[in-house]
């Protein structure tokens, strides 16, 4: 099965079993990992906002300008920043680290 690493708020490294399939939010929330989530992964929201390793970040689909939108509104918006509800694990993506930002903003939501 694959894996996927997320980095907490306090810096611990959880790795976690990941099937294809499940958005990282789901992943997330089976693993009692502290990601809100609550549109419950609708897009209307940005609580499930994480932090792509930079080195997976060009593995993924590019995000659809409604996920562009919604990061506008996260909290501690990076450079590689991903909503957790639209990242579906892939065999390729066997691995992925994403972290924590240091907050959520749950603006629309």
């Amino acid at each position: 099965m694959p894996k996927m690493v997320f980095i907490q708020r306090d810096g611990t490294r959880k790795e976690v079993d990941a099937p294809l399939g499940l958005s990282v939010l789901e992943i997330a929330h089976r693993h009692g990992v502290d990601i809100e989530g609550a549109c419950e992964g609708s897009l209307a929201c940005s609580t499930c906002h994480v932090i792509v390793d930079a080195t997976w970040f060009a593995k993924l689909t590019k995000p659809t300008e409604d996920e562009e939108d919604m990061l506008d509104l996260a909290f501690d918006l990076q450079e590689t920043s991903r909503l957790g509800c639209q990242l579906i694990m892939t065999d390729a993506l066997d691995g992925l680290t994403v972290k924590l930002p240091a907050g959520s903003r749950n603006a629309g939501g």
